[in-house]
C-alpha cells in the first residue's frame, strides 16, 4: 500500500479509538528520537484524557491492548505518564522496503499535480555574480528539483534585474568614456558600474542624469535600447556560464524589461477597482489592514517622474505569468529582507482578485567564521568564481591524495562542498561558511556523502546480487537502524517539499550515510559465507546508494568518478 508508515499507524489507532468510542481528530504519530526505546511514538493520549475525562494511563492501556497482536508491531507499550511506543516488526519493515524496491520513485505517494512558477536567481545585469547570489541559486534549484520529482509542472525563471538604475548608470559611464557599442566588453561593465554607483552617491546631478536615462530607456528611447541590448547580451552570457558551473538552470531568462508590456493591463485593473491613489505626485496602492500588528507601507506603483519601481514590474511579471502559464502557485526565493516588499505585492494581487497562491521563501546570509557576511582575505565580497577557486585550493590542500584528482572531479567536489554547506542549514537562517571545515571528508560535509556513495559502490561492483527482494530477517542492530532510516525517506521528502526546506533532505542524507557507515563497519560483506545474508545486505546497500544518488540529484550535487 502506498502510504507512510506513520500514516499506517495513525489509521490503526483511529480504528481502535472508534471501537473504544473515543474518536480523536488529528491523530498524529511521530518518529521517535529515542531509538533505544521505540521506533514511533503517539502522545495523543493526553488529548484523549482531557477530552473524555479519563486517566491517560487507563486510555493508553486500552489502546495498547487492542494493538498488541497487530502483525506490524514487534512491541506496543504504554509508558508513564501516557506515551504509547511502537516498535515495528521485521516483516513490516521489510514489506515497506520491498515496496520501495519494486515501485518507481521508492513507492512515494505523489500529491495532486500543480503548475508552479518558481522565481530564483535574480541577478542584476552589468554586475558580476558574487557570494550574495549564491543562496538564491542553490536553494531555488533544490526546491525546483524537489517539486518536479513530486510530479508538479514547474517553470523556473531567473528574473533578471535588467531595467533598474544600474543600467542608466552604466550607459552614462559608457558614453562618458566614448566606448562604442561594438567595443563594449564585460570588463568595461564590471569596471564602470561600481564607479558610476559611487559617483551617483557623491554627485546629485549625475544621479539625476542616470535616473533620466533609465526612465527614457523604459519609455523606449532607441539609442538607450541599443545600449541595453548589448549590455544584456554580454552580461547574460557570463551569468549563464557561472550558473552552468553550479549546475543551475532556468526555463525562462526573463527580466524586469519583459514585464513592461503588461504594466498597462495591471494599471487598468487597479483603476477599474479604484485602487490607485495619488500621493505627492506619485501613484500608490494602500495595502495595510486593520489587523496588522505593524505598519505596512503602501506599494509605490509609479514615481512622480513617471518611472516604475520593483513592485510595479513584479506585478507586471505576475500578470505575464498568469497569461502564459495559468500557474496554481508562484514561489519567490530571495533574501528574507525582501519579505515586506513581497507582502505588499501579494496583497495587491489579492485586492485584484488574482487566483494564484503566492509564497515568499526567504533566506539568510552567508557569513564567514567571524559571523559577519563572507569576505575574501582582502576584505571584499568575493565573486562566485573567486569562491570556487578558493574552495578548490582548500580541498586540494586538505589532503595529499586530493592532489591527483582530475579537473572534472574537482569541479564536482567544489560544487558538493559549497552546496551541501548551504543546504544542510535551514534556508531561513544565516549560516557560517567555513571552507576548511566543509572541505573535510569526515563530518557533516558534501565530501562525506560522496565518499560514502563511492565506498558502497565499490562493494556493489565487486559483488553480484541475484535478487531484488529482501527476505523477512533483520540480522543485527546496525542492519535494523539502516532499514528504518531508509523507510523514513518518503515522510522526509514530502515534508521537505511541503515546507520548501531542502535542509530536511540534506540532513536525512547525512543521517542515512552515518547509518550506512555504521552498518558497513559492523557487517563485513565481502568474505561472508552466509549466501542469504549476503544477498540481503547487497540489496539493502544497493537501495541505499540509489537513494543517495537520486536525492543528491535533487540537491543538484553530482557524484565524481573517484576521490
Amino acid at each position: 500500500m502506498r502510504i507512510l508508515i506513520t500514516n499506517k499507524i495513525e489509521k490503526e489507532i483511529e480504528i481502535v479509538l472508534n471501537e473504544l468510542e473515543m474518536p480523536l481528530e488529528g491523530v498524529a504519530v511521530t518518529i521517535s528520537n529515542r531509538k533505544d526505546l521505540c521506533d514511533y511514538q503517539f502522545d495523543g493520549v493526553f488529548k484523549l484524557a482531557k477530552l473524555y475525562h479519563k486517566n491517560p494511563m487507563e486510555i493508553g492501556s486500552q489502546i495498547v491492548e487492542k494493538l498488541k497482536n497487530n502483525q506490524d508491531f514487534q512491541k506496543v507499550e504504554i509508558l508513564p505518564p501516557g506515551f504509547i511506543n511502537f516498535t515495528l516488526s521485521d516483516s513490516c519493515i521489510n514489506n515497506e522496503l520491498n515496496n520501495m524496491l519494486q515501485n518507481e520513485k521508492y513507492n512515494i505517494k505523489m500529491p495532486a499535480k500543480e503548475t508552479i512558477v518558481i522565481d530564483y536567481g535574480g541577478p542584476n545585469i552589468a554586475k558580476p555574480l558574487h557570494v550574495g547570489h549564491l543562496r538564491s541559486a542553490i536553494v531555488g534549484e533544490a526546491i525546483k528539483r524537489m517539486l518536479k520529482y513530486m510530479g508538479h509542472n514547474v517553470i523556473s525563471d531567473v528574473h533578471l534585474g535588467d531595467y533598474g538604475l544600474q543600467i542608466g548608470q552604466v550607459i552614462y559611464g559608457l558614453q562618458q568614456e566614448n566606448i562604442s557599442l561594438q567595443d563594449i566588453t564585460l570588463e568595461d561593465l564590471e569596471r564602470i558600474y561600481p564607479q558610476m554607483s559611487k559617483l551617483c552617491k557623491e554627485d546629485e546631478n549625475v544621479k539625476t542624469i542616470c535616473a533620466t536615462i533609465t526612465k527614457d530607456l523604459q519609455d523606449g528611447n532607441e539609442e538607450y535600447q541599443t545600449y541595453f541590448k548589448v549590455i544584456k547580451e554580454l552580461s547574460q552570457s557570463d551569468i549563464k556560464r557561472i550558473y552552468d558551473y553550479l549546475d543551475v538552470s532556468f526555463d525562462l531568462w526573463n527580466g524586469e524589461s519583459d514585464a513592461y508590456p503588461y504594466i498597462t493591463n495591471v494599471t487598468e485593473e487597479l483603476e477599474a477597482k479604484h485602487l490607485l491613489k495619488d500621493s505627492e505626485g506619485a501613484k500608490i496602492v494602500e495595502v495595510s489592514k486593520d489587523s496588522d500588528s505593524k505598519e505596512i507601507p503602501p506599494l509605490i506603483y509609479q514615481k512622480s517622474n513617471g518611472a516604475y519601481l520593483y513592485g510595479t514590474t513584479d506585478l507586471g511579471t505576475i500578470k505575464q505569468r498568469s497569461i502564459d502559464y495559468q500557474p496554481d502557485r508562484i514561489l519567490y526565493v530571495t533574501d528574507r529582507r525582501q519579505a515586506l516588499h513581497f507582502e505588499s505585492v501579494f496583497r495587491v494581487c489579492n485586492l485584484l482578485g488574482y487566483k494564484e497562491k503566492f509564497e515568499h521563501l526567504g533566506f539568510g546570509t552567508v557569513n564567514g567564521p567571524d559571523g559577519k557576511p563572507f569576505k575574501t582575505r582582502a576584505g571584499n565580497t568575493p565573486k562566485l568564481e573567486e569562491l570556487f577557486e578558493e574552495t578548490k585550493q582548500t580541498f586540494l590542500n586538505s589532503s595529499e591524495k586530493n592532489q591527483g584528482m582530475n579537473e572534472s572531479d574537482l569541479d564536482i567536489l567544489v560544487n558538493a562542498i559549497i552546496k551541501f554547506a548551504d543546504l544542510q542549514n535551514n534556508r531561513e537562517k544565516d549560516y557560517i561558511f567555513d571552507i576548511k571545515k566543509f572541505s573535510q571528508i569526515t563530518g557533516k560535509t558534501g565530501p562525506y556523502i560522496l565518499y560514502t556513495y563511492l565506498r558502497v559502490n565499490k562493494i556493489l561492483t565487486q559483488e553480484n546480487k541475484q535478487s531484488e527482494t529482501l527476505n523477512k530477517i533483520i540480522y543485527n542492530k546496525e542492519d535494523r537502524d539502516l532499514r528504518l532510516k531508509i523507510i523514513e525517506l518518503e515522510s522526509t521528502l514530502k515534508y521537505a517539499v511541503d515546507t520548501r526546506l531542502p535542509s530536511l533532505l540534506a540532513n536525512y542524507l547525512y543521517e542515512l550515510c552515518v547509518n550506512i557507515n555504521a552498518f558497513y563497519e559492523k557487517n563485513h560483506i565481502n568474505n561472508l559465507d552466509d549466501v542469504n545474508k549476503k544477498e540481503n545486505w547487497l540489496i539493502l546497500l544497493a537501495l541505499s546508494n540509489n537513494i543517495i544518488k537520486d536525492m543528491l540529484d535533487l540537491l543538484s550535487i553530482k557524484i565524481p568518478e573517484r576521490m
